[in-house]
């Protein structure tokens, strides 16, 4: 069975693959066809079903793991199967969804090392409160950073870029003293915690309907306070500022918001521009 990194163009293929999306198009005259995107551990490749489209159609439902029988053609300078035949398989479309390629295990303990690094008494007590929650530690290690299309967009992503934009700031931190490195720390290691509620399992990764209507920033502030009613106020609101600015250069009013910003655009950025020969 070919993967999808193993894929050739003007070769056959004939593979398993989940279904990450699935949608039914009409061509210029009016013909309809299945335009979809198949996924495995490897990668993802978008694939077209052009005949016996009511019959294949009716075989699979997007979020399902198939056979699939096809060729596989350049268009627009990327690979494209063209699909001749697809059936059901009982394979684990989660198994199938593309994955980190750092040790999971590893990044892990560096999230608990980087929580533990929390001097102050009340922002570790709400680190620890997300370090010790088996669902969350088990949906960083499942979910992508930002969709299946965005950054790190693979199962584990969000676990390997909230390690990422933690380290960083730790290490500016630790560049300049007079950072309050525990509010950066803490606001670094939860400040993508509301993906956790934004995005559906895979292979798709589709927004939850809280998520379509409220986006994770505000999801994560609503699960950071449930968790800090213990927490000094204005500790608290320092906290919620560098959340709730990670996104937006402009809005950050503190040092720690700004480092926290440019730590989340340096780990995206590295982790998708071209790099020389690319």
């Amino acid at each position: 069975m070919a993967t999808i990194a193993e894929l050739v163009e003007d070769r056959t293929v004939d593979g398993v693959f989940a279904v990450a999306k699935k949608e039914r198009r009409r061509t210029r005259t009016g013909a309809p066809y299945l335009a979809l995107e198949l996924v495995d551990a490897s990668g993802r490749v978008e694939a077209r079903v052009w005949d016996d489209v009511d019959l294949l159609d009716a075989r699979f439902a997007e979020g399902d793991a198939v056979r699939v029988l096809g060729r596989v053609e350049r268009f627009g300078g990327k690979l494209q199967v063209q699909v001749r035949a697809v059936e059901a398989s009982d394979a684990d479309p989660v198994e199938l969804t593309p994955s980190l390629r750092r040790d999971a295990d590893e990044l892990d303990g560096f999230f608990e090392f980087l929580a533990a690094e929390i001097a102050h008494a009340g922002l570790a007590a709400v680190a620890d409160s997300f370090v010790r929650d088996s669902e969350v530690r088990r949906r960083l290690r499942t979910l992508p950073a930002a969709g299946a299309d965005g950054h790190h967009g693979y199962a584990g992503g969000l676990l390997e870029h909230t390690v990422g934009v933690a380290t960083l700031c730790r290490e500016t931190a630790q560049l300049h003293p007079r950072l309050r490195s525990d509010i950066v720390l803490s606001a670094a290691l939860l400040h993508d915690v509301g993906r956790i509620r934004e995005l559906g399992p895979g292979p798709g990764f589709r927004q939850t309907e809280e998520g379509r209507l409220l986006g994770h920033v505000h999801l994560g502030l609503r699960m950071i306070e449930e968790r800090a009613r213990a927490l000094d106020p204005t500790v608290l609101a320092e906290l919620l500022h560098a959340v709730a600015c990670h996104h937006d250069r402009s809005a950050a009013r503190t040092a720690e918001a700004a480092v926290l910003y440019h730590a989340n655009q340096l780990d995206a950025q590295a982790a998708t521009r071209p790099i020389g020969g690319d």
